[in-house]
């Protein structure tokens, strides 16, 4: 029979904690850049019948845009987190409609060149629990409170017409892991809600490689597609990135 010495059992148990907490450090700092693309993005301010329906991405042009993120983990235990995150948005650009556009009270002339501002700043607090932890793969289910920021603005001659919009969206919060070899991992990652007036849909996929125990490259593909039908604001833009993050995990 194996038996071990007090000693060795205390020693054992307290390298426990020490696997568990390499497995889920208690903080994750990511970094995320690149380029952002317009797949669609139309407008129409006020949506009464008094507005034009115009497509801003037809006046600032598809892009690419420079765009960056910030996410910061913060891992409860073993089961329970907490995320915040910080995305800025802004993309402008100038272009000569065919056909006057009536916005937010103002008529902006056909044939005469136009500036156009979308401006998609968010905010994010997920909180999250573990629901998979397995060798080679992990889940994620939560829910995440966003402040969404928003504007959209025309400029002619001089003369500014802007669309502020500032709400709170609450979202449902989806991510997964999988490890397809030591230093390999592909994830994807979801905040999305569709109902009522609006949805919203903020999803990735992404490869990434641990260059370090503690610090993992990756890149992948973003999609950001979602708006509002109501009396006030109608938005719709669907928004494609390619993107690049570092992980560091203290």
């Amino acid at each position: 029979m194996l038996r071990l010495s007090p000693l060795a059992l205390a020693a054992a148990l307290s390298a426990v904690p020490c696997a568990l907490a390499a497995q889920t450090p208690r903080l994750v700092l990511e970094l995320e850049g690149g380029a952002v693309w317009q797949g669609s993005n139309d407008a129409e301010i006020p949506n009464d019948g008094s507005a034009t329906r115009f497509s801003l991405a037809g006046i600032t042009g598809r892009g690419p845009w420079p765009a960056g993120r910030v996410y910061l983990t913060w891992n409860l235990g073993e089961r329970h987190g907490l995320r915040a995150l910080a995305a800025p948005l802004s993309v402008r650009g100038t272009g000569v409609p065919d056909a006057a556009i009536d916005f937010e009270g103002r008529r902006f002339a056909a044939g005469a060149p136009v500036e156009a501002r979308y401006t998609f700043n968010s905010y994010r607090l997920t909180y999250r629990y573990r629901v998979r932890a397995a060798p080679r793969t992990t889940a994620w289910v939560g829910v995440t409170g966003k402040i969404r920021d928003a504007t959209v603005a025309l400029t002619q001659s001089g003369t500014t017409t802007r669309k502020d919009d500032v709400g709170f969206v609450p979202l449902l919060h989806l991510a997964g892991e999988w490890r397809a070899a030591p230093r390999w991992r592909l994830s994807l990652d979801a905040d999305a809600l569709a109902g009522g007036p609006g949805r919203a849909i903020d999803a990735a996929l992404k490869a990434g490689y641990d260059v370090r125990p503690n610090v993992t490259l990756q890149a992948g593909y973003r999609t950001l597609e979602g708006g509002a039908d109501v009396e006030e604001t109608y938005n719709f833009a669907w928004l494609h990135y390619a993107v690049a993050s570092i992980v560091w995990r203290p």
